[in-house]
C-alpha cells in the first residue's frame, strides 16, 4: 500500500512482463496518468503528486525496464510503450484521462494523442521532442550501456537534468535521482534508447486534436524550448509554457510545474 488513499499494483502487459503502477490521490477526481523519462522512475513525480493529491486521482507507473517494472524481453517500439498505457488504463478501468509525460514519457503521450484519442481528455508534453536525432547517438549509447553498465552515465546525465544552481541547492534529491538512474535495468535503458533512435512523431502531430499543453525548461540542453515550440506549432490549439529549469522540470520547478498541471486539469474539465 502507498497510503490510505492509494495502492501499488503490478499489471501484466506481455507474457513475462509486468509494470508496477501506483494509484493515489482523491477518489472521484479526474484521472492524471504520469509517465517517466528515460533513466528515471515514477519517483520523479513525487513533488507533483504531493501537490496535486487533493485535486486529482493520480496514476504513475514505471516504464518497462525502469523502476520496479520488468525489463523488456523483446525489442521495444514506441507503439509497444503506448499500448502499455492503454493496458494499464483498461486494467484500472479508466476510460479517459489527462496524460502527462516527460521526455520519453512525452513521446509516449504524442503516440497516444495520435493513436488513441478517445482515451484522452488532454495531453501535457513536458521537456520532450517529436524525434531525437541523430539515431546513431542513441544506438551508440545503448551499445555503451550494454558493455559498460549505467555508472558512466550518472554524472553527465545529472548535469543535463538539473541546473548547477539546483544541484547545489538540493544535493539530496539529486543524489536520489542519481541512484535511480544507476539502478535502472541495463536492457531497459538500452531498449528505450533504441526507441528514441527509431521514433519520429513529427508527421503525426497534426492528428492530435485533444487539448495539449507543452512544458519546456529554459535551461534544458536535451530538449530545449525550440523543440517544444516545434510540437506546439503543429498541434491545433496547443499552448506552451517555459519554466526556469533544466530537463527534469517537474522536480526543479516543482511549484510552477504543478500549477501548470492543475490549471490544465481545470481547463479540460470545463
Amino acid at each position: 500500500m502507498s497510503g490510505s488513499d492509494g495502492c501499488v499494483v503490478r499489471v501484466a502487459v506481455d507474457p513475462g512482463v509486468a509494470l508496477e503502477v501506483e494509484v493515489s490521490g482523491a477518489k472521484g477526481r479526474p484521472h492524471l496518468v504520469l509517465s517517466n523519462s528515460l533513466g528515471a522512475s515514477r519517483a520523479m513525480w513525487d513533488e507533483l503528486v504531493q501537490r496535486l493529491r487533493p485535486v486529482a486521482r493520480i496514476v504513475r507507473y514505471d516504464n518497462r525496464g525502469h523502476g520496479r517494472s520488468d525489463a523488456p524481453i523483446a525489442p521495444l517500439t514506441l507503439d509497444r510503450l503506448g499500448r502499455d498505457v492503454l493496458t494499464l488504463m483498461d486494467h484500472l478501468q479508466i476510460e479517459r484521462a489527462v496524460f502527462c509525460g516527460l521526455s520519453l514519457g512525452g513521446l509516449v503521450g504524442m503516440w497516444l494523442g495520435a493513436n488513441a484519442p478517445k482515451r484522452l481528455d488532454g495531453l501535457i508534453l513536458a521537456n520532450t521532442a517529436a524525434n531525437f536525432p541523430p539515431p546513431d547517438l542513441w544506438k551508440g549509447r545503448a551499445a555503451a550501456v550494454r558493455s559498460s553498465g549505467m555508472a558512466p552515465l550518472v554524472e553527465p546525465t545529472l548535469e543535463r537534468w538539473f541546473t548547477k544552481r539546483y544541484r547545489e541547492a538540493a544535493p539530496t534529491r539529486v543524489a536520489e535521482i542519481g541512484k535511480t538512474l544507476l539502478a535502472t535495468s541495463i536492457e531497459g535503458y538500452a531498449s528505450c534508447c533504441e526507441v528514441l533512435a527509431q521514433s519520429d512523431m513529427l508527421p503525426d502531430l497534426s492528428r492530435i486534436n485533444c487539448p495539449v499543453r507543452v512544458v519546456a525548461g529554459q535551461h534544458d540542453p536535451s530538449t530545449p524550448p525550440s523543440r517544444g515550440s516545434e510540437i506546439a506549432s503543429r498541434i491545433a490549439g496547443a499552448d506552451m509554457t517555459t519554466l526556469d529549469a533544466a530537463h527534469l522540470s517537474s522536480i526543479e520547478a516543482a511549484d510552477d510545474f504543478a500549477a501548470q498541471v492543475q490549471e490544465f486539469l481545470n481547463k479540460t474539465r470545463k
